[in-house]
């Protein structure tokens, strides 16, 4: 007997709560909000940018970001210097501080999933993953 599809609708609906339920559990790991993280990454990833270019990137709004960028700054996990092309737009940059708290946090979740990824998946299943780990980094892009 074929395997029957399931509708795209609710492969939708399955992967939204499943991938937001392993969301929802790394954010109970330690550390800052995932919002947070995020821009720490992106600072990482990309260097200094503005709170416009950030906000464009994480998809929020350039208001919601200020504010992520001011209490980031004020715990000094990030500093702003002014653009010397345009005085009226800063850049935002990674602390020290900032990094390390990014790589501690990282590291810490990253071992929790280790861990589990290990102890509940076999190899085979692990190889799955990895495939299904590159759909979803197009689902991600799209």
């Amino acid at each position: 007997m074929p395997v029957r599809e399931p509708p795209t609708t609710a492969l939708a609906h399955e992967l939204r709560e499943t991938v937001g339920r392993v969301v929802r559990r790394l954010r109970a790991e330690p550390g800052p909000s995932v919002g947070r993280l995020a821009v720490l990454g992106r600072l990482e990833r990309d260097g200094p940018s503005s709170i416009s270019d950030l906000a464009a990137h994480e998809r929020m709004r350039p208001q919601s970001m200020a504010q992520t960028v001011h209490d980031l700054e004020t715990a000094g996990l990030v500093s702003r210097r002014p653009d010397l092309a345009d005085r009226r737009r800063a850049f935002v940059e990674l602390t020290a501080a900032g990094l390390g708290l990014l790589q501690t946090t990282r590291a810490g979740r990253e071992t929790w999933l280790t861990e589990v990824l290990e102890r509940e998946l076999d190899a085979g299943e692990r190889a799955l993953l990895h495939n299904a780990l590159l759909l979803l980094s197009r689902i991600a892009d799209a």
